[in-house]
């Protein structure tokens, strides 16, 4: 028998009980769909971690205020005491040469109002290395000169959710808003970053001198002198990430004078190891939900296998017939692998048409993100071909294996 002739007896033999062979090609739809949903979520959200990555910046440290001691030594949280200082940022940068940019900063929200528009936005006090850390560009205006930084000048950048709100279609450049009670001018706009790994609008943000912070936006909470709220610093080369942040570590416990057993006075953060720690678990995960949709898989396979021991029962007779006629082990084995091998490419055609519609489903109507891709097709339908040669094969090589003579007494 060629190939027309074993494609055309499978077919003819699956009609014969085409509910039975729907119902069986089930298992296979259902494990097809359930691979390609569950593979392009896992894909969605590894991408939604590159842009994570890609936002926060894999050669980071942050370093935020720790917990202090009150009166008597009771211990108190991190936010009770400003640690830092604008000579750790200054130290940082001539002591450790490993260190590409590093920056102090204020942090605080305000109504901003400009004629009758106003908004309620976050705002930053910055100094000059803060725009390379965090990967700002200036869009419209400048940036801040030199003495703005040192004269505590009452200019600010926009970022470009604050410039809509207040100036819809204009730049801004040059009119005077009011953030809190204080008048500021627009000297720039940041080019839009859009939405953040965590879902933040990275663009609703205000800019300002790191001095002018300290001075205007937060004179009334009695700011020590100098004090930061945290400072970040970038370095050259990634591979250097944990030397520097053993070094800063060790430089802010000298000039904080902590003795040695002491807790430190500050936290620093390593961006990289936060990534690398989620990035581990979504992996984890995603290979969780690809077991799930394999067992799913060979649960269909297995029904195969359990259809076609049941086919090469009932046609036991017709097998034995076939051989009496001419035909050959190695012909009934591949019509059976063919039957097999037929219910699992239908199932797997319509488990790819499926499981395409749920990824899109999944993707618009949830929140988990959804990357869908060829590749995933490519596995889906690879694993359909290899469910049908595999769980079909037993059965076929049964039916090879039956006794003419025998086959032929059977009622």
């Amino acid at each position: 028998m060629n190939f027309t002739d074993i494609l055309r007896t499978a077919i003819f033999a699956l009609r014969g009980n085409w509910m039975r062979s729907a119902l069986t090609s089930l298992g296979v739809i259902i494990g097809i769909a359930a691979v390609i949903v569950m593979v392009s979520v896992g894909q969605g959200t590894q991408a939604e971690i590159d842009k994570l990555v890609s936002g926060l910046g894999s050669q980071r440290l942050d370093i935020n205020p720790g917990a202090g001691r009150g009166g008597g030594g009771v211990r108190m949280s991190g936010s009770s005491f400003f640690t830092l200082r604008e000579g750790d940022v200054d130290a940082i940068r001539s002591e450790i040469p490993e260190v590409q940019y590093v920056a102090g900063a204020l942090r605080g929200s305000s109504q901003v109002v400009y004629a009758e528009n106003n908004w309620s936005s976050s705002w930053q006090g910055v100094q000059p290395d803060y725009f390379d850390i965090n990967s700002w560009t200036i869009a419209n205006g400048e940036g801040f000169d030199t003495q703005d930084y040192s004269s505590a000048g009452k200019v600010v950048i926009l970022g470009e959710t604050v410039r809509r709100e207040l100036f819809g279609e204009e730049t801004g450049i040059g009119q005077s808003v009011r953030i809190g009670r204080v008048p500021f001018t627009v000297v720039g706009t940041l080019a839009p970053k859009g939405q953040g790994g965590f879902g933040q609008d990275q663009d609703d943000v205000m800019m300002v001198p790191l001095e002018t912070a300290r001075r205007r936006l937060m004179g009334s909470m009695g700011l020590p002198p100098s004090a930061v709220m945290q400072i970040a610093l970038t370095v050259t080369d990634a591979k250097d990430l944990s030397y520097v942040q053993g070094e800063v570590e060790a430089l802010l416990r000298q000039r904080h004078k902590i003795a040695p057993g002491e807790d430190d006075d500050f936290n620093v953060r390593n961006i990289s190891e936060i990534v690398a720690t989620r990035t581990a678990t979504t992996r984890l995960m995603s290979l969780l939900l690809g077991a799930v949709a394999t067992i799913s898989l060979i649960v269909g396979g297995i029904g195969i296998m359990n259809i076609m021991l049941v086919s090469v029962t009932e046609r036991i007779r017709e097998i034995g017939l076939r051989m009496a006629v001419g035909a050959g082990p190695g012909d009934v084995r591949r019509q059976f692998l063919a039957e097999a091998m037929l219910i699992s490419l239908i199932g797997g055609v319509l488990g790819i048409a499926i499981g395409i519609v749920g990824a899109l489903l999944v993707g618009k109507f949830s929140e988990l993100p959804v990357a869908l891709n060829g590749q995933v097709i490519g596995l889906a339908a690879g694993f359909s071909v290899a469910t049908g040669l595999f769980f079909g094969y037993y059965p076929a090589r049964k039916a090879s294996q039956l006794d003419p003579i025998e086959a032929l007494r059977s009622q």
